[in-house]
């Protein structure tokens, strides 16, 4: 995981410093002369060698600081962790949602085996993980916001509205109305997965000898679907859920630049915009964190939850 996190921090170096558009073009008017556009470039490190721009890099990642935005001019921790609770809430609660339709739909599926609803479910959940997010997000805009007027079209609260607290935003109404649309664009994407993965390990188990003999004691289908097949059916899908938590982080991106949701994928697709070098690997470095760890987590659960799996075993 340590190894993975290094190669991503170093390319996200790079590539930033090889793409095209001057990092000081938010700060450089055109009345300054070159000797203040040179102040300005040693200000913030630009003017040293390459390597050495690394070397500090690394040293102020090792110490938590991410140096600061070039466009807002403001510590980029600070800029992050401002937006950071939209994309929380936009994350898990699409997560939330696509897990318990996904394994719920998986079930379903799984008991319907080898019928047109079947069939109909699979190409619906194939179709919606081919499906681009921002065609799927476009689709529920025309739909639910510009002909029904049903939800916002973007945004995340109206103008002039301030909460008090994270809780008073929660708990308003109007703030998950303006939620509503991202978190199910996004859930539309994740939930095929989990509803893939419950109905092929469904279809595994349920030749195992113990189902059959549960048949055999007269319990009903219902019963047996539910208590012996679908609960051992969803070891796979639990540590699934580890890295699905980790593409919803890495999936905010697209969905917060359709539906213009003040969160860490809106911010960082303005950073890149505008060469902001401190603020976009910021984003990115959070994004790569938390996806990486996530798949850390889903090999160390697997290894506690099933004892068939250990490691070097």
């Amino acid at each position: 995981m340590l190894l993975t996190l290094f190669i991503i921090i170093t390319i996200l170096f790079l590539i930033f410093r090889l793409m095209p558009g001057s990092p000081m073009a938010a700060y450089i008017d055109t009345t300054f002369t070159q000797e203040q556009q040179q102040i300005l470039m040693q200000q913030f490190g630009l003017d040293k060698p390459l390597w050495q721009q690394y070397l500090i890099y690394i040293y102020n990642l090792f110490q938590g600081k991410l140096g600061d935005s070039f466009f807002f001019r403001a510590p980029v921790i600070e800029i992050i962790f401002k937006v950071l609770p939209n994309t929380i809430y936009l994350m898990l609660g699409s997560f939330i949602l696509a897990y318990i339709a996904g394994i719920l739909g998986g079930v379903f599926l799984a008991w319907k085996r080898g019928t047109s609803t079947e069939t109909v479910g699979i190409v619906f959940t194939l179709f919606t993980r081919a499906a681009p997010q921002f065609w799927v997000g476009m689709i529920l805009l025309a739909l639910f916001s510009f002909k029904l007027g049903w939800f916002p079209s973007a945004g995340s609260s109206p103008a002039g509205i301030v909460y008090s607290s994270e809780l008073e935003k929660l708990t308003s109404l109007v703030f998950l109305r303006y939620l509503f649309l991202p978190m199910l664009t996004l859930a539309i994407y994740l939930m095929g997965l989990p509803l893939l993965l419950m109905r092929t390990n469904m279809l595994d188990v349920m030749g195992e000898a113990y189902v059959d003999m549960a048949r055999m004691r007269g319990l009903s289908e219902k019963r047996v679907m539910l208590k012996y097949v679908a609960r051992n059916a969803a070891l796979p899908v639990v540590t699934a859920m580890a890295v699905g938590i980790g593409y919803a982080m890495g999936g905010n991106v697209v969905i917060e630049t359709v539906f213009s949701w003040p969160g860490l994928g809106r911010i960082l697709v303005k950073a890149v915009s505008s060469s902001d070098y401190p603020l976009a690997q910021g984003a990115f470095i959070l994004i790569a964190t938390v996806m990486v760890f996530m798949n850390f987590v889903a090999d160390i659960l697997y290894s506690l939850l099933d004892p068939r799996v250990k490691i070097g075993g």
